[in-house]
């Protein structure tokens, strides 16, 4: 199975590679690894972008992999871009996206037992975090944050802490998160 054009137009903006040739793939493999902490085969990757004939259809959690790689919560998600379009109109109420904030908006979320960040907004999807209650992430991180949702996880696709990536990471992995608020 091939990958329609859009994600796989999506993957190259995300890795900042071209994905012109087979070994391209070989980066992108280490990318989506350094990104989401899964490593998915380059001879994989290399039959989901065409480089190699092949009609199998991929594992549901390979292509959940792509999702979070790019930013969503799981393949279907991704998947509706091509059924309904990548525009809409609706965005819901219980849904934040860091393309409609404005530089130095905070965003404050909570998710069980007792956890409570705020982070702010610092442009291109990046977030410095001001403030960690009880969450493995530390004031100062910085962040790569694509939406908040509410009842879903979290998907932080980096975390830098001193200068370091410390990969991806998820808060709100069984009930998601329990609030989330703008602070303008």
């Amino acid at each position: 199975m091939k990958l329609p054009i859009h994600i796989i137009e999506m993957l190259k903006c995300r890795s900042g590679n071209d994905l012109h040739i087979p070994s391209d793939c070989e980066y992108l493999s280490l990318d989506i690894e350094s990104k989401t902490g899964v490593r998915i085969g380059a001879t994989t990757l290399k039959r989901l972008l065409g480089f190699a004939q092949d009609e199998r259809t991929p594992h549901t959690s390979t292509l959940n992999v792509i999702a979070r790689y790019l930013g969503y919560t799981h393949w279907e998600e991704l998947s509706k871009i091509e059924e309904q379009g990548n525009s809409d109109f609706d965005t819901p109420e219980d849904e934040v996206r860091s393309d409609d904030l404005v530089i130095g908006n905070e965003v404050v979320y909570e998710y069980l037992p007792d956890r409570k960040v705020t982070v702010r907004y610092l442009g291109n999807h990046r977030f410095t975090v001001v403030e960690s209650l009880n969450s493995k992430l530390h004031v100062d991180d910085e962040v790569e944050i694509q939406h908040f949702v509410l009842h879903h996880p979290l998907y932080v696709l980096d975390v830098l802490r001193n200068g370091h990536s410390l990969g991806s990471f998820t808060a709100g992995h069984i009930s998601g998160l329990s609030s989330v608020k703008i602070i303008r």
